[in-house]
């Protein structure tokens, strides 16, 4: 009984920080989102990329040396990596910690985003782009036009679980204290000396935010389905 009432205080005395790192996790999820997707789509289309010189495909080479590297790596090694090496190697931009982090996240949700919207657009029955290559439309048109709408619905409810991931994966920036739900812990639990009552308030806040948008995700994949029928 005395933990829920410690928890209750912590809660009425320290819930504006609470609510800050709500805040700042939601917006560092969102943005990372908006550009991994962006620069995910692109770095897909590389892949798929007929371009090259011979049989050497630099584009193609490019985005999978990129998807593997960054795949192949931590996630908190990489935080470390561009939090210490952007401001030592551009130094005239003068990012901030907060930038760092999220050019770092946005970094490794680029990779993942982009095989979701590989696998989306290989879902895509090739009989699509045959008709569309006999009636006279070019490969960009092909894409733009048939295969990109239709791999839409293939991509949305896995870029809506990526964005689920990416809220949870943002308490690893707490390593450098920029304000998310793991940071303001870490500042209650300076104050207080309380370990697992703030602890505890962090994580109802976490499952709560990616319960709401899981059922979110699955009412919007019933909607998309329904849509086909």
């Amino acid at each position: 009984m005395e933990f829920f009432i410690v928890m209750s205080k912590v809660w009425s005395q320290y819930w504006r920080l609470f609510m800050h790192g709500l805040g700042m996790t939601l917006l560092m999820g969102f943005l990372t989102v908006l550009a991994s997707t962006v620069f995910g789509s692109l770095m897909a289309l590389m892949r798929r990329s007929n371009w090259g010189i011979g049989k050497v495909k630099p584009l193609q080479a490019i985005a999978i040396a990129y998807v593997e590297v960054i795949r192949g790596t931590p996630i908190l090694l990489q935080l470390y990596f561009f939090y210490f090496m952007l401001p030592k190697w551009l130094p005239f931009l003068n990012l901030s910690e907060f930038a760092c982090v999220l050019i770092a996240c946005c970094v490794n949700s680029t990779a993942y985003v982009c095989e979701i919207v590989r696998a989306g657009i290989q879902a895509v029955d090739y009989g699509q782009t045959e008709a569309a290559r006999s009636l006279g439309l070019n490969s960009r048109q092909t894409m733009l036009h048939i295969v990109l709408p239709q791999a839409v619905k293939n991509i949305l409810p896995a870029l809506c679980n990526e964005f689920v991931a990416i809220v949870k994966e943002t308490s690893l920036a707490s390593t450098f204290f920029i304000g998310e739900l793991m940071t303001q812990f870490k500042t209650i639990n300076g104050i207080t000396f309380r370990v697992l009552e703030p602890l505890t308030i962090v994580g109802i806040i976490y499952f709560l935010l990616t319960f709401t948008l899981s059922k979110a995700i699955a009412v919007f994949e019933r909607r998309l389905n329904a849509s086909e029928r």
